[in-house]
């Protein structure tokens, strides 16, 4: 029950950290992407970045367990 919980709360965070990444590029770079330049992560968007690495290897360990136990 517990991991359900924390399933649920993981995938609530992991899709308001996904919706408060920067809007932009989406499919235009596999379709050419002109105009694109390449820049460092820095400061909050870092940030988010590496936190959504995080909570969705958190969230997908999460499922393994729910499946496992």
């Amino acid at each position: 029950m517990l991991i359900n919980i924390i399933q649920v709360v993981l995938g609530i965070l992991l899709g308001t950290v996904i919706l408060l990444q920067q809007q932009g590029g989406g499919l235009s770079g596999a379709f050419g992407g002109e105009g694109e330049f390449h820049h460092t992560k820095r400061g909050a968007e870092k940030f988010l970045f590496v936190s959504t690495i995080v909570l969705a290897v958190l969230f997908f360990s999460a499922a393994i367990a729910n499946i496992i136990l």
